[in-house]
């Protein structure tokens, strides 16, 4: 797989629930980060004394994060009311030579910040809130 640009990583939101994806405005540093909770299921009984994990048993999760401008756009209102209503609307990460990860997500945080002498940048943290799809790019 050759180097990929940072900036193919999209995070994209559904603007209406019918799907319609667009990248959330003004992103300039995307990150998402998949966990998997372990289950421990070591006794005394265990080879060496070494751990045993029950695979397939753990909680899994996403977690996405982005940081950007302020824009204004009609993604960064929706983004907001989004917070604000407590909604779980799909989202799709867009990976670039890899896939697509899609799924529902709840925005965890939302920062503003700001100085005098520069722009208005704003940060973004979701959790997945459901099962997630993924779809490998051809």
């Amino acid at each position: 797989m050759a180097v990929q640009n940072g900036k193919d990583l999209l995070i994209k939101l559904d603007m209406t629930g019918d799907g319609q994806f667009e990248t959330i405005a003004g992103l300039r540093a995307t990150r998402i980060s998949f966990n998997a909770e372990t289950v421990d299921v070591t006794s005394l009984e265990s080879q060496g004394g070494w751990r045993e994990l029950l695979g397939g048993a753990g909680v899994r999760s996403a977690s996405l994060s982005g940081s950007g401008v302020f824009r204004d756009a009609a993604t960064d209102e929706r983004a907001r009311q989004v917070f604000f209503a407590g909604e779980t609307p799909r989202f799709q990460v867009i990976i670039p030579d890899f896939g697509i990860v899609e799924g529902i997500f709840m925005i965890t945080a939302i920062e503003y910040a700001g100085s005098h002498n520069g722009e208005a940048t704003y940060e973004l943290t979701l959790a997945s809130a459901g099962a997630l799809n993924f779809t490998a790019l051809a």
